[in-house]
């Protein structure tokens, strides 16, 4: 690959007769270019230009032509090949790499060199290209889509700090991302001509997935409204818990919150660990193995072990409490109580401290920082503030929460049509046996709200919960299609793409890239699926060709010029970054502030 460097490669293809006048050409010119390809690696290319003979012109140009083995390698107006535009592309938008770390790559393994700047316009270039080739192939992956028997439309909308949202329309069935546009905010206007737009090059689909969100409900809404044929529009099952769940627990759960907060229990267990891992010194090591032999001794009593042993037990259980979390299932809010169980944890170990104190140990150290331990720890039982009744409210709605969960069933990921039915008589069930049990007067305000709150939302969604039995049609070999319950599918790709995003930034808030995110990067994600490359491009190493094709008819601008020239989305957002930059600009302070004066 090293041996072409420094080495100019003559290209002159005979040429071939004007494309007017179908005459002779002439050679203009010859120039030398550096091309860079992974197969041929960096070297000189010395091409020759050749000229009408006649001087005829095509939209005020002589007719050209030059080498057409080369240009199908390179990218037009650009000194690269496809396959390092491809490979620069999938680098930054399958892999998530940085730059400097695509940039040294490109050097070692094929003498490649780029600047990060390159790299940058090169990863655009690549989504621009991989838009329009997406577009090209969209008859062939209808065509897919129809032989399924239709698909089902998940759409939903992701962001970070309310800007840079980006909408997604993914095929359900195939697991595709079939369009992703901007929004300026999540409101029905910006998200229904998307919906829109996919129906009219995919076809309509055969059902909706959507979250609880005005703004998705309305659009949905109308796009079904606009259809003769009525499709069912499906609310997310786990949306549908969350909202829920929010609604019932985040008010008791923050007061926890707050009052742990306001007792300061996890910093005071943080330093009494510490200060018990100090005192100990070197001697931590023989005393986790003398609780583990104390531990399994059969026939002992509720009491401590003696020595170092004893002083490692009582530091380990205050590290018991501090490791509340693990408790949890990893879902998060609602669906974790993490306040919830810090409570517990805290009180369950208040109970076997007293009781290892009710058998008062030798050691004046481990009945000490017994002592202490229950000294921190007696907050919680008191009044001020009154933990034990926040607990009491947030357990009882808890408990109604997951009696909902238990009926839904989200863990089964694909139920058969016979289990959604009887998920669906459950629901109806826990629906009748809340009214009966709805307590109508009396003390049990509390447990009356939280009904309530769960029959309001059943009341509300219940119409958009089933529905996802799908008829498929007998062309398509009949049958019945099962759409999924939730978005959760979509929600793993945003997922991806944000965990991909923070590894190339290094940034945990991605406000700013999530702004300047093209929204084709969610395209990007389609090709880890063999049946969509093989649709557009036969298989990734094919890729190259395929956007070099859609080069061919007008070698003389790239498709991505067109594309960085297309105009811009209507702004709502009150400060994005672009408007942040104008109005920081120091003529149009001094705008303003002449103004100001000139008012004086």
């Amino acid at each position: 690959m090293q041996a072409w460097a420094g080495v100019p490669l003559i290209v002159r293809e005979p040429p071939k007769a004007c494309a007017v006048c179908d005459g002779g050409m002439n050679v203009q010119k010859t120039i030398r270019r550096t091309v860079r390809t992974l197969t041929h690696g960096s070297f000189q290319a010395q091409v020759t230009i050749f000229v009408c003979a006649s001087h005829c012109q095509k939209q005020n140009h002589l007719v050209t032509a030059r080498s057409s083995s080369l240009a199908q390698l390179l990218v037009p107006h650009c000194t690269v090949g496809y396959d390092v535009l491809v490979y620069v592309g999938c680098q930054r938008f399958l892999h998530y790499r940085q730059r400097e770390e695509i940039r040294t790559d490109l050097g070692k393994r094929y003498g490649i060199v780029l600047s990060t700047g390159e790299i940058s316009a090169l990863g655009r270039r690549f989504l621009v290209y991989l838009q329009a080739l997406h577009k090209k192939r969209a008859p062939a992956l209808r065509a897919a889509l129809e032989a399924d028997g239709g698909w089902p439309l998940h759409i939903d909308a992701t962001g970070e700090d309310g800007r840079g949202t980006m909408v997604t329309a993914w095929a359900g069935w195939r697991n595709w991302v079939l369009s992703a546009w901007k929004a300026p905010t999540e409101r029905a206007e910006f998200i229904l001509p998307g919906i829109e737009r996919v129906a009219a090059e995919f076809g309509a689909p055969c059902a909706i997935v959507r979250d609880l969100g005005r703004a998705m409900t309305e659009a949905a809404a109308q796009y079904v409204q606009s259809r003769k044929k009525p499709i069912p529009v499906l609310a997310c099952h786990q949306h549908f818990l969350a909202d829920i769940g929010e609604d019932l627990l985040q008010e008791e759960h923050h007061q926890l919150r707050d009052g742990f907060r306001q007792i300061r229990l996890l910093p005071r267990l943080r330093a009494f660990v510490r200060q018990q891992g100090r005192h100990l010194g070197e001697s931590i090591g023989l005393g986790r193995e003398a609780l583990d032999r104390w531990l399994e001794e059969t026939g002992r009593t509720h009491g401590l072990p003696k020595g170092v042993g004893g002083i490692v037990a009582v530091r380990s259980m205050a590290q018991w409490v501090l490791d509340y979390h693990d408790e949890g299932s990893g879902l998060g809010f609602p669906f974790d109580l993490p306040w919830l169980d810090l409570f517990c944890r805290g009180l369950q170990l208040l109970a076997a401290v007293r009781t290892f104190r009710r058998t008062v140990p030798a050691d004046t150290p481990i009945r000490k920082a017994l002592e202490t331990l229950e000294r921190m720890l007696r907050p919680l039982e008191g009044n001020q503030p009154p933990l034990l009744l926040i607990q009491d409210a947030l357990s009882k709605r808890a408990d109604l929460f997951h009696r909902l969960r238990v009926v839904l069933r989200l863990e089964e990921k694909n139920p058969t049509a016979k289990k959604l039915d009887q998920i669906q008589a459950a629901l109806q069930h826990l629906e009748a046996s809340l009214r009966s049990k709805r307590p109508e007067r009396g003390p049990a305000k509390d447990t009356r709200g939280a009904i309530d709150l769960i029959l309001a939302h059943l009341d509300r969604h219940g119409p958009h919960l089933w529905g996802h039995a799908i008829r498929i049609p007998r062309r398509a070999g009949g049958g019945i299609g099962l759409v999924a319950r939730t978005n959760n599918g979509l929600e793993s790709l945003f997922h991806t793409i944000k965990h991909g995003e923070r590894r190339r930034s290094g940034r945990k808030i991605l406000t700013q890239d999530f702004e300047v995110l093209p929204p084709a990067a969610a395209l990007a994600t389609n090709l880890h699926h063999g049946d969509y490359v093989t649709l557009v491009c036969g298989s990734l190493d094919r890729l190259p060709e395929a956007f070099a094709q859609l080069d061919a008819t007008h070698r003389s601008r790239s498709i991505a010029v067109g594309a960085e020239q297309k105009g811009t989305t209507a702004e709502t957002a009150s400060l994005s970054t672009i408007d942040k930059r104008f109005v920081r600009r120091e003529i149009f302070e001094d705008y303003i502030l002449a103004a100001a004066k000139s008012a004086a």
